[in-house]
Formats: structure tokens, sequence, C-alpha cells
């Protein structure tokens, strides 16, 4: 199998996870935990090779993308030795990308960047994907664009909506080119375990009054999302794929509350559900998940990353519905998660269209 060529923007803890994670799999080609499978559509994770990176932090730009993951403030655990990629990683325009908080803990001493699409082009990428931080509004639309001029597939892994927005749809149908997103949603995260309570309770019948989900963690991401304005997207992202679970509105307030430094990239998460049943009897729930945040989106990537290889091979252009409502928080269809994966799974095999 040809190796499927991948471009990374944003050199994270989401980054060092996956480059990290895909490095442990083959290794270990028995494991298979973390992924829908081993093989989708005859891609494995040995397939995937990363081809360019771009970052604004003077601490990777110019390190080997192996060196880079675990620069400074990255500090998602490290589970493997990651040999030497070959691909360095190349200076990112700064755009929105780094906010007020940001700025305290990234070394940016030049805000102008390299010519993204013309190493894009060199590098025979087929696909990028954004891991840019919370809030970066223009950033994510600059490398949609830059996507478009590359003629390469998008995955957009951050709350921006580009994959789920109508205009930007229309740009990469009328490129020929597939386009997945928005905003990856963790294999077992925060919000898959809250829409699939919202679900469970409306099937069985409780009538939901009110619910919230708040997260706390101690990454630079958590540290981003303090900045209020940046939060916008992201708590629309998180609360339309709760409420899509319920066929009438409840009350519901979600999003980071707050970030506690020696967390480092774990992730806490409160879940609280209110409700009554039979008799108007009242029933709550109060759920705390405790999760690894970085690698918890490492195999959805992964799965994300094949699946839009076999679009790219297919010639499927625009938002890919069922890898997105599978893979993302907010995708263009919102579906319950059993039925997104079931026409994932029919995607890939061939019986649906996209």
């Amino acid at each position: 199998m040809p190796k499927v060529k991948v471009a990374l923007a944003g050199v994270g803890n989401c980054a060092s996870a996956l480059i990290q994670g895909l490095e442990y799999y083959r290794q270990n080609p028995e494991e298979t935990v973390g992924l829908v499978d081993y093989s989708i559509g005859g891609i494995e994770p040995n397939d995937i090779e990363f081809v360019a990176a771009f970052d604004v932090n003077d601490k990777k730009v110019g390190s080997d993308l192996s060196d880079a993951i675990f620069a400074h403030p990255n500090n998602t655990a490290k589970i493997i030795d990651v040999p030497d990629l070959g691909v360095e990683v190349c200076r990112a325009p700064v755009k929105d990308g780094i906010g007020k908080y940001l700025k305290d803990i990234v070394d940016v001493n030049d805000p102008n960047g390299s010519d993204v699409v013309d190493i894009i082009k060199s590098s025979g990428a087929e696909m990028l994907i954004n891991y840019l931080p919370v809030g970066s509004t223009e950033a994510t639309k600059y490398y949609a664009q830059c996507s478009l001029d590359s003629n390469i597939g998008f995955i957009n892994s951050m709350p921006v909506f580009i994959a789920s927005n109508p205009e930007w749809q229309t740009k990469f149908i009328d490129k020929g080119l597939p386009i997945a997103g928005d905003d990856v949603m963790s294999q077992l995260g925060a919000t898959v375990v809250h829409k699939s309570l919202i679900k469970l309770f409306v099937e069985r019948g409780v009538k939901i009054e009110e619910t919230y989900q708040l997260n706390i963690g101690g990454d630079a991401d958590f540290l981003n999302m303090l900045e209020e304005s940046r939060l916008v997207d992201k708590r629309e992202s998180k609360t339309s794929a709760v409420r899509a679970m319920s066929p009438y509105p409840i009350p519901t307030r979600i999003g980071p509350s707050d970030y506690v430094d020696f967390l480092k990239n774990d992730k806490i998460c409160y879940v609280w559900i209110k409700g009554h049943y039979f008799g108007n009897i009242p029933v709550t729930l109060d759920l705390k998940l405790h999760v690894m945040d970085a690698y918890n989106s490492g195999g959805v990537i992964v799965d994300a990353i094949r699946a839009t290889k076999v679009a790219l091979d297919r010639k499927i252009s625009g938002p890919l519905n069922s890898i997105s409502a599978y893979c993302f928080k907010h995708p263009p269809v919102q579906m319950p998660y059993e039925q997104a994966k079931i026409e994932f799974l029919e995607f890939i095999a061939g019986n649906r269209e996209r």
C-alpha cells in the first residue's frame, strides 16, 4: 500500500500523541485498541507518513518533527521513542493563532511564515490536518484556503466551522477535494459521553430538565481557553453535539471552566443531568471523567486520515458526512454515535457515497 502523505498545521500535544501513537502501532501491529479497525480500506497505521509540518513556536521551528513534538509547552505523556522523521517544522504565519495567555509561554520572534502552499506542494502531501489552538479563526481559514490552493484534502480538528459551513463546502466541491470536520471528538471524551447519556435518558423516557458539562485541564489549550472571546465556536460545537440528541430543547451549559497547570495534559470533565421519570419522580446523574486529552483523539484522527484517503482515491469532493459525524463534534450532519459508526463503516465498504 502506498504511503498516505499528511501535512500538519500545529505541532502541539495532539500532534505529539498522533505521531507517538502511530509509532506505537507500527511496533505493535497486534494492538488494535483505539482504532475502529487496524485496516481501513486496506490502509494500516504504518501506511501514514508525515511529510510537512508548520508551527509558530521558535522551540519547534527548524527542528525535526520527531523532536518538535516534545518541545515546550507540549506536556502530554511520552509513550515511545520516535525515530527521526526527516521532516523539518516550518515557520507558520501567526495570524490569530496565539492568544494573550499563550504569548507568555510560546516564543515567537518572527510573526511571518514560510510559503505554506509551496512547501505543501513540494512535500507531496495529500491532506492537511488543522491542529491550531482554539480561537484561531483566521488562521484556520488560511490553512483551509492553503489546502484548496495546494489541491489536497482538509481535516479540521478545531472548532472553527469549515466542513459544516456551506460556503466552504462549495469551495471544496468546486475544487474536487474532500473535507472532514469540525472539532475532533475524542474516543471517550466529555462530548461523546455527554451526548450518549442524553440520548439514553431520552430513549428511556426520562424528561431532561437541565444539564451541564464543565472541563478543567493543565495544557496550553486550557490556558488559551481562559480567553473567553476565543471560546464562541468551541461552546457552540460541544453544545450542538449534545442538544442534537434530544427532540426538545434542554437548558444546557457546556464549556471549559478552568486551567490547572499541574494537571498537565490530563483533562477532568464533570457532567450533570437533572430530569424526572414515571410519577414525576426526580433523577440526577453526576459523573466525573478523567482522561489524557491528546491521546483521546489520536485514534479518531488515524481513522479520519484513512477514511479521507479513501475519499481521495474515490474522487469524492466536499463534506464527508459519515466520517465527520463519526469523528467530529460539529459535523455537517449530526448523528447519534452508533448511527455515525454504522454509516462510517458503510462508507469504507463502498456502500455509502459520503
